[in-house]
C-alpha cells in the first residue's frame, strides 16, 4: 500500500520537529518521492548522520510501504 506524502511529512516531523520538508511525489504514484528536509538538527553532522535520521524517522516503511525517496538535507 502506497504511503501518501502528508504521513511522510507527519512522520519526520514527529521525529523532527524544527524540520521544514517540501515533498513531490515524482511519478504521481504515491510511491516515488524527492524531499528537501531542512533542520537545526542537522548543523553539525555528515550527510550520511543526516539521512540516517530521516530514514530512522520512517519507522521502517522504507522499503515497504514508501519505495523510493530522493532525500536532500540541509541544516538551519
Amino acid at each position: 500500500m502506497p504511503l501518501p506524502k502528508n504521513e511522510i511529512e507527519k512522520l519526520i516531523k514527529m521525529a523532527i520537529p524544527d524540520a521544514s520538508i517540501e515533498i513531490k511525489d515524482l511519478m504521481g504514484d504515491n510511491n516515488h518521492y524527492s524531499a528537501i528536509i531542512k533542520s537545526k538538527i542537522f548543523n553539525n553532522l555528515n550527510k550520511i548522520d543526516q539521512h540516517k535520521l530521516v530514514y530512522k524517522s520512517l519507522k521502517g516503511k522504507m522499503g515497504n510501504e514508501l519505495h523510493a525517496l530522493s532525500i536532500i538535507t540541509e541544516g538551519k
